[in-house]
């Protein structure tokens, strides 16, 4: 990869030691984010056009209800309990041969997944290929973190990288729909030949890197972490009908407690730990992650009982359920490219402040207007306009501030850990509202057992706004006392 600076061990490229050198955007830096863009837009794919398709899968393999949720949990579970290890390993091993690898077994997992016709062998291929999307997606991040320079080049490059996700989610659900009239294994099958794309112009464009020189690997913390994860994701996902009282439930959340206090007792004395834990002491870090759990959770929730509200009560088809949900995607889309340029004039703590700020806007508005049964233009759309906002907003401005001032070394590390809490979070957000959505009331309208699940919501999106709102609050008043 040609460009007009030698590359940098750590921070940003100076010139006369202070002053940021503009990067060259060549032909191939844009390959190299094409394909990183690629490999999201189908994890976003991926995930919504399966979503789409349950209710005939659940048909064609006699699965019930219960078996049905795996295959969506059985994503998280892989994805959500392994990305810190994913993006350590990819700082330990070369990001490069990590993310083929993964991108290869997820193009292998997704031809499988089409051809099954057992439930339990087709819920394994969609754990693998959550695994290696935790391979995957921290890997990209970082590859995109040290090929483009901290400043407006690294900015410019997550904006375009998040309309690819976005994208990824709205054109799942619009060809999931169309998909699964012609059957549920094309939804599976359609990702692959994609996937085999980008691994071939991955394997011709993304340059070699070295592994981290000196770098040891934390068996006994990434087997701690990881156990540790999975247990509390699994905990999380299947309490809402066992009971969290119940006897499993408890045991369950004890030793996950016990593995991760493991977890970080082992790395205050090992010599490599899987995580630095000081990192976790930069204010910047800790805010981003606490906000991407306040976007993710909010965000996914939301959208996830509109699903079921205009599907299962207004008996919508899933097209044009689809196309109702489709405003916040496309303001996703086509507003992000903007949000790298209001990153350098602004900075990403208004922009994340911006965020929250429409996310609660947006979910209040609902709750203000919805009654017993939510119109489409007066309700949903603003409300989804507004979501959108926050989400284009939210999203760059939030991976931007969670790698800021992160040493090339621990890019891995730090993209894991703010994905890892996106997703970790939006789990736990996710289970609370099914359970309140599961025992909520059915009288008061139509929408009435999901007016719990909403303000749970509200109440999430609120609280990273006062998260971000305090600080800046508390920065505007030091100078004021200071005179």
């Amino acid at each position: 990869m040609t460009i007009t600076e030698t590359p940098r061990a750590s921070g940003s490229p100076t010139a006369a030691g202070s002053a940021p050198v503009e990067q060259r955007w060549t032909p191939r830096l844009w390959g190299v984010l094409g394909v990183l863009c690629a490999v999201l837009f189908l994890d976003g794919l991926d995930v919504s056009m399966v979503g789409v398709a349950l209710p005939s899968i659940g048909t064609e393999l006699g699965l019930s209800t219960t078996s049905l949720q795996w295959i969506v949990n059985g994503y998280v579970l892989g994805y959500g309990g392994l990305l810190l290890l994913g993006g350590r390993t990819a700082d330990l091993l070369g990001r490069r041969r990590v993310f083929l690898i993964a991108l290869a077994v997820f193009a292998v997992a997704s031809l499988v997944g089409g051809l099954v016709d057992n439930g339990p062998l087709l819920i394994v291929t969609r754990f693998v290929k959550g695994l290696a999307a935790a391979f995957t997606a921290p890997t990209a991040l970082s590859i995109l973190t040290t090929t483009f320079h901290e400043g407006p080049a690294r900015n410019r490059a997550l904006s375009v990288f998040s309309v690819f996700g976005a994208s990824g989610y709205s054109s799942g659900l619009i060809l999931g729909g169309l998909l699964t009239s012609f059957g549920w294994r094309w939804t599976f099958l359609t990702p692959v030949p994609l996937a085999i794309l980008a691994l071939v112009a991955g394997l011709a464009l993304i340059p070699k890197d070295r592994p981290a020189d000196g770098g040891g690997h934390d068996v006994v913390g990434a087997v701690t972490l990881t156990a540790g994860m999975l247990l509390a994701v699994y905990t999380v996902v299947s309490a809402p009908e066992r009971g969290w009282l119940d006897p499993l439930t408890i045991g369950s959340v004890l030793l996950a407690v016990a593995l991760l206090a493991a977890f970080l007792i082992t790395e205050n004395r090992v010599r490599h730990p899987l995580i630095r834990l000081g990192i976790l002491r930069i204010g910047s870090i800790v805010r981003a992650n606490l906000s991407v759990v306040a976007l993710f959770g909010s965000y996914l929730s939301f959208q996830f009982m509109m699903t079921l509200y205009l599907q299962d009560v207004l008996r919508w088809s899933p097209l044009k359920m689809a196309l109702a949900l489709l405003p916040a995607g496309l303001i996703v889309a086509f507003g992000s490219p903007f949000v790298g340029r209001l990153i350098d004039r602004y900075g990403t703590s208004r922009l994340i402040l911006a965020s929250m700020t429409s996310l609660s806007l947006g979910y209040v508005w609902f709750i203000a207007t919805a009654g017993n049964t939510p119109h489409y233009a007066f309700t949903v759309l603003p409300t989804m306009l507004l979501l959108g906002g926050g989400f284009a907003f939210g999203f760059s401005s939030i991976m931007a501030q969670a790698t800021d001032g992160i040493d090339d070394s621990e890019q891995g590390l730090a993209s894991g850990l703010v994905q890892t809490s996106g997703q970790v979070g939006a789990a736990l957000v996710l289970a609370a509202v099914t359970a309140l959505v599961a025992g909520g009331t059915h009288g008061g309208g139509d929408f009435g057992q999901f007016h719990a699940g909403v303000n749970l919501v509200t109440a999430v999106a609120v609280v990273g706004l006062a998260l971000n709102v305090v600080p800046l609050l508390l920065r505007r008043r030091e100078p004021a006392l200071a005179s």
